[in-house]
């Protein structure tokens, strides 16, 4: 039940048409959209976590991961399931809207806390999660689905905790807010920082919410987006397919949403 009701708070925020400060120059929006464009890369992608929502595409390249973190629970954790039960990976969950973790596998471990740089009890900061579970300097997968929090989750991350993560597997929410000239700066600026160290090699949106077009340019308000570290990567020439082989769409009664060709 709180997945529709989720799904019905996204859907009306799509439609939300006020953006402050007005609506942003299509060239910016444009700008901001090229840092997230995929590239094509010689390790091929796999699907981890099942076939509808939770599951998310990744590099094949798992081998001497140290350990995966993963803000933002809900009642799936099926992605983590599977790296601990196929790849050995230990795995870490933090979520204070559950009250445990959906799975009991030995290598999942559980904390009922927000990540992000709110002072309360109940929240905590990814820099330190991650230098409590995990000091050193070993590689680390981070899967982060926690309802637009992830703004201000990257903004409080060191460059030195952000290269950890080989891979970064993370759903962006609210993306129509690029439209948004009071927005757009924030957006790219994150955009930036996420693309410092890592291509982003695959874009797969969410089908719960429709995409939302201005001046010619459509973005679907969620959006799963896959980056690998690039000096893990292998640049190649091949075109790339949207949808993927191996997408599925979030939502089963609803159709799929194609990738708007602005972002390929």
């Amino acid at each position: 039940m709180k997945h529709f009701i989720r799904t019905g708070i996204q859907r009306l925020a799509a439609r939300n048409e006020v953006f402050v400060g007005g609506l942003a120059a299509r060239a910016d929006v444009s700008a901001a959209i090229s840092l997230l464009r995929p590239v094509s890369i010689q390790t091929p992608l796999i699907r981890i976590g099942g076939q509808g929502d939770g599951g998310y595409l990744l590099p094949d390249d798992l081998d001497g991961i140290d350990a995966c973190f993963s803000p933002g629970v809900d009642d799936v954790a099926t992605f983590e399931t599977q790296l601990a039960r196929d790849y050995h990976i230990p795995c870490f969950l933090a979520d204070a809207s559950v009250d445990r973790s959906p799975s009991k596998h030995p290598l999942i471990t559980f904390e009922k806390k927000f990540i992000g740089s709110d002072p309360a009890e109940n929240f905590m900061d990814l820099e330190d999660w991650v230098a409590q579970r995990q000091a050193g300097t070993g590689d680390l997968v981070l899967q982060m689905d926690v309802e637009g929090a992830e703004f201000d989750i990257f903004a409080h991350l060191s460059d030195t905790t952000l290269m950890r993560f080989r891979t970064i597997v993370i759903e962006l929410h609210q993306l129509h807010n690029l439209f948004s000239r009071g927005a757009l700066p924030l957006i790219t600026s994150f955009f930036r920082k996420l693309t410092k160290f890592h291509h982003v090699v695959h874009l797969h949106p969410n089908n719960c919410a429709p995409a939302v077009t201005r001046n010619g340019i459509s973005v679907p308000p969620l959006l799963e987006v896959t980056l690998n570290r690039k000096d893990r990567c292998v640049l190649t020439h091949q075109q790339l397919s949207f949808p993927h082989s191996l997408d599925r769409p979030n939502v089963n009664e609803m159709p799929d949403i194609e990738l708007p060709s602005c972002w390929r």
